[in-house]
Order: C-alpha cells, then structure tokens, then sequence
C-alpha cells in the first residue's frame, strides 16, 4: 500500500519535481499540493493524507506558522519539513512544535524517500549532517534554562525591559525603582547570563524566547 503525500511549497516547478521523484517507484502517492500555509489548513480539513511534506518559506502563513495550527487543531498527520533552511534555530523551532522530519532540499530524492518512510513508521528522522548542531544547540539550552532560572524576578523584569531597548531612566520609570538600582540589577544580570553588555543580554533572552 503505498504512502499518501501532500505536498505544501509556494513554488509549481519544485512541487512538480518532487511529485515525479516520489511516485517513480510506486511505493509513494501524492494526493495533494498547497501553495501556501492557509491553502494547506484548508485542504488538511478535507483531505487525510500520511504525510505533509511541508516548506517553511511560504506566503500567507510561513511553514512553522503552519505546523503549529496543525498541532493546535490535533490534525492527525505526519509532517516532514523540506526546507533550504540548515540553521539549527528553524530545526530547534520544528523541534519545539513536534515536527516528526526535517529535511534539506538539497538532499537526493532516496533520502527523501527515507525520510518519508521513516516517519511513517513512527519514527522521527533529522537529515544526519543537521544532527550535529541540533545537539549543540539542545545542550547550550539547557545550559540557558539554568541561566534563567537563576535569575530574580526583578531581575527579569529589568532583562525585558532591556529587550525592548529601553534605556536605565526608562526602566526605573515603568518599574518604580531608582537608576542606581536599574545598574545593579543589570549588573546582576550580566553575571549569571555571563554576558558583557546590554546588547548580548537582549540577544540571550530573544534566542530563548523571554521577549
């Protein structure tokens, strides 16, 4: 029985392409196109494909957008990501969201196909060369989370502020404190995130989603 695909990319020419790579063999059906994530949404809603080939560069609602509605309305589907995209913050994001693959499309149509098959399975399958960094990145996190929770809640409070680009006399206003006190908190927080300025404290706390 061969494995129903749908295949979401806002570009006709590479979802025509991979159609004809996966039905060679007979062993894999695409049953389905979307060119974008809302047409994707939709097309789920009436249609049960095994697998959603899913590209994360997509007009109307990007695939990391779709892949998290999907999960939200508990839609039944593997989803594998087939994207250009080899920076580990989109894989670590597809991660977060219970992506079963992720894929590059530079890869060969067998493990594409690999991939596919894999997923069905229940299995999750991460392109090899990905894996690397994946794991660099889970181990940095953790080691993030640590950094976070030991900070105060004043503390945190001040890191937000700081996100958002304000500066100490802004801060002190909108928390009700003295500059004195904005600078010892900042200093604090420089400390524990072992951070140098302002700037790479606002970088920590976007990378880790505190703003």
């Amino acid at each position: 029985m061969s494995v129903k695909v749908m295949i979401a990319d806002d570009h006709m020419l590479i979802r025509e392409g991979i159609r004809q790579l996966l039905e060679f063999d007979g062993s894999i059906d695409v049953i389905a196109e979307a060119g974008d994530g809302e047409e994707c949404i939709r097309m789920l809603r009436k249609i049960q494909p095994d697998v959603l080939l899913l590209d994360i560069n997509m007009p109307k609602k990007n695939g990391i957008e779709t892949l998290q509605e999907i999960h939200e309305r508990g839609m039944k589907i593997k989803i594998l990501i087939l994207t250009v995209h080899n920076e580990v913050e989109y894989l670590i994001k597809a991660v977060d969201l219970g992506v079963d693959g992720y894929i590059l499309k530079d890869s060969g149509s067998e493990e594409l196909k690999k991939a596919i098959h894999a997923v069905m399975r229940g299995e999750s399958y991460i392109q090899p060369e990905l894996i690397p960094a994946l794991n660099s990145r889970l181990i940095h996190r953790d080691v993030d989370k640590e950094k976070i929770a030991s900070l105060t809640r004043r503390e945190l409070d001040v890191l937000i502020q700081v996100s958002n680009g304000l500066f100490n006399k802004e801060i002190a206003t909108n928390l009700s404190i003295s500059e004195r006190t904005v600078k010892n908190h900042l200093s604090n927080i420089f400390r524990k995130l072992d951070v140098a300025d302002r700037t790479q404290a606002a970088v920590f706390a976007i990378r880790n989603n505190i703003v």
